[in-house]
C-alpha cells in the first residue's frame, strides 16, 4: 500500500495536470470562436464560386483547360490535412486511418503520392513506405490565404504537367465544437459534374472577355479557395476537438483527485487507529 506521502504527491501532480488541461481548454475555446467565424465567412464565397463556374460550364461549350482534362487515375496525389500538435483526441488518428483506408482501396499499383499538411501526418507517413512530394507544417497559428495559394500552386502545376492524374484532399469538416466529420473531396480534375449543377434559376452572364480567359482565371482560383476552405475547416475542427479532449481530461483528473483523496483519508485513518491501539495497548501493559 502506498504511503501517505506518496498519495499526497500524486494528488499534487494530478492537480497540476488539471490546471494545465483547464488552461488549454480555455485557450482552445477562445481560438475556436475566431476560427469558426473565418469558416463561416469562407463557406459562402466558396459555394458562390462553385455556382458561377457551374453556370459558366453549362453555357459555354468546347472549353479547354488543363485542369478540366480527365485522365485515368494511375497516379494519385492525396493532400492530408492534419494538425501540428496532439492532445486533441482522435482528431489526427481518424484522419490518418481514413487516408490509409483510401490508399488501401486504391491498391499498391495506384502510384499514390502524399502531400501532408500538418506535422502529425507528415511524421506518421514519413516512417511508412509512402511517397511524399512535399509537406507544409507550422503555419496553422498564422493561417492566411497565402498558405493555400502555395499549396494550390504545387497541385495545379503537377496536374498541368501531367505528373499526376487526380488530386484528393482529406480533412476534418467542422460541424460544431464537439462534432467533426472526415471529408474526402476530389479537387482535380474539375469535370462538369464535379462542379455541380447550375442553379434552378440560371444566371445570365455578359462576357467582357472571352470565356476561355474567364475560365483560365477562375479555375486556379477555385482550387485555391477549396484548399483554403479545407485548411480553415481543419483548424476550427482541431480547436473544437482539443477543447472537448481537454474538458474530458479535466473531468477525469477531478475524479482521480476524489479517488486519491478518499484513499488518502483511509490511509490516514488507519494510521491514527493503529497509533491509538498502540497507546491503549501500552497503557494496558502498565
Amino acid at each position: 500500500m502506498p504511503s501517505l506521502l506518496d498519495i499526497r504527491r500524486r494528488i499534487r501532480s494530478v492537480k497540476n495536470t488539471q490546471q494545465l488541461t483547464k488552461a488549454m481548454k480555455t485557450v482552445s475555446a477562445a481560438k475556436l470562436r475566431r476560427a469558426q467565424e473565418r469558416v463561416m465567412s469562407a463557406r459562402p464565397y466558396a459555394d458562390q464560386l462553385r455556382n458561377v463556374l457551374a453556370n459558366l460550364a453549362g453555357r459555354v461549350e468546347n472549353i479547354a483547360h488543363p485542369l478540366l482534362e480527365i485522365r485515368s487515375e494511375e497516379r494519385t496525389l492525396v493532400v492530408v490535412v492534419t494538425a501540428d500538435r496532439g492532445l486533441c483526441g482522435a482528431f489526427n488518428t481518424n484522419l490518418i486511418r481514413a487516408t490509409q483506408n483510401f490508399l488501401r482501396e486504391k491498391g499498391s499499383n495506384s502510384g499514390a503520392t502524399l502531400l501532408p499538411v500538418g506535422r502529425k501526418g507528415r511524421d506518421f507517413f514519413r516512417r511508412r513506405e509512402v511517397s511524399i512530394t512535399s509537406d507544409y507544417v507550422n503555419f496553422f497559428n498564422k493561417l492566411d490565404y497565402g498558405n493555400a495559394r502555395d499549396i494550390a500552386k504545387i497541385i495545379t502545376q503537377l496536374y498541368t504537367e501531367a505528373k499526376i492524374d487526380a488530386v484528393y484532399i482529406v480533412y476534418n469538416e467542422f460541424k460544431s465544437a464537439i462534432q467533426q466529420r472526415i471529408s474526402m473531396e476530389k479537387l482535380l480534375p474539375l469535370g462538369r459534374s464535379d462542379l455541380g449543377n447550375a442553379q434552378d434559376t440560371p444566371t445570365e452572364y455578359i462576357f467582357e472577355q472571352p470565356p476561355q480567359q474567364v475560365f483560365d482565371r477562375l479555375l486556379p482560383r477555385y482550387v485555391e479557395i477549396q484548399v483554403y476552405r479545407a485548411l480553415l475547416e481543419s483548424a476550427a475542427s482541431e480547436h473544437g476537438a482539443r477543447m472537448a479532449a481537454m474538458d474530458t481530461a479535466s473531468r477525469n483528473a477531478g475524479e482521480m483527485i476524489e479517488s486519491l483523496t478518499l484513499n488518502m483519508n483511509r490511509v490516514r485513518q488507519a494510521a491514527i487507529t493503529r497509533e491509538i491501539i498502540e497507546v491503549v495497548s501500552g497503557a494496558g501493559a502498565l
